[in-house]
């Protein structure tokens, strides 16, 4: 059941990292959920694993669960959600104040439609080594 479970928290690690490194915010903030789940799921197993079995300590009860991962993981979801939330909405206004879902608020470099205004750096947007920007454009 550890292994199982040390595999999922590896793989939801890996996507969630993944997911965190695409250009797009929609893919970043799934990412970051998955990895919030990931934790959780570590979180929860650091309470070891145990099948009924007591969550407090009650006189004539010899093994009991901890508590303290549970409620750890609880909170760790309640914040979680927030912030994602929050995460949705800030990418939500950014999107409609921009009219594009990149991080580096940039369209695709290889669309030869692109306005040369809306590029960040000086060069043709018809240039074949188009190049993504170096630095900070903000």
């Amino acid at each position: 059941m550890e292994a199982l479970l040390a595999i999922v928290i590896g793989l939801q690690t890996a996507g969630g990292l993944y997911l965190v490194l695409r250009r797009r915010t929609f893919s970043v903030i799934i990412g970051t959920a998955l990895l919030t789940y990931a934790v959780n799921l570590f979180l929860f197993a650091s309470g070891r694993l145990a099948i009924d079995m007591p969550p407090i300590y009650t006189p004539g009860v010899e093994n009991y669960t901890d508590p303290l991962p549970q409620a750890l993981v609880l909170t760790a979801i309640v914040i979680s959600f927030g912030m994602t939330a929050v995460a949705v909405l800030i990418a939500l206004g950014a999107y409609l104040e921009s009219d594009i879902d990149h991080i580096d608020l940039r369209r695709d470099p290889n669309d030869l439609d692109l306005d040369p205004d809306e590029i960040p750096w000086e060069q043709d947007p018809r240039d074949p080594g188009l190049e993504a920007p170096r630095g900070d454009f903000g």
